[in-house]
């Protein structure tokens, strides 16, 4: 995983943000990653939602894609 948001304990009801980045593959790689490698488990302890981003860059169009998903 690339990156993880943990909202502050008085920010609310806010969401965790786990973030892979990829290149030249595709978001749902990056979205599958994160599930098959059981990044989430890293969150066990927080108690609120958790939104999964996967952004793909293609260097050859320099076009992004990302799949955002909540689990």
């Amino acid at each position: 995983m690339d990156l993880v948001f943990i909202p502050r304990t008085d920010s609310g009801s806010k969401p965790a943000i786990m973030v892979e980045l990829k290149a030249d593959k595709d978001a749902e790689t990056a979205i599958r990653q994160i599930k098959e490698r059981r990044y989430a488990g890293a969150l066990q302890h927080y108690k609120g939602a958790i939104i999964l981003v996967g952004i793909n860059y293609d260097k050859a169009s320099k076009k992004h894609t990302c799949l955002i998903e909540k689990i």
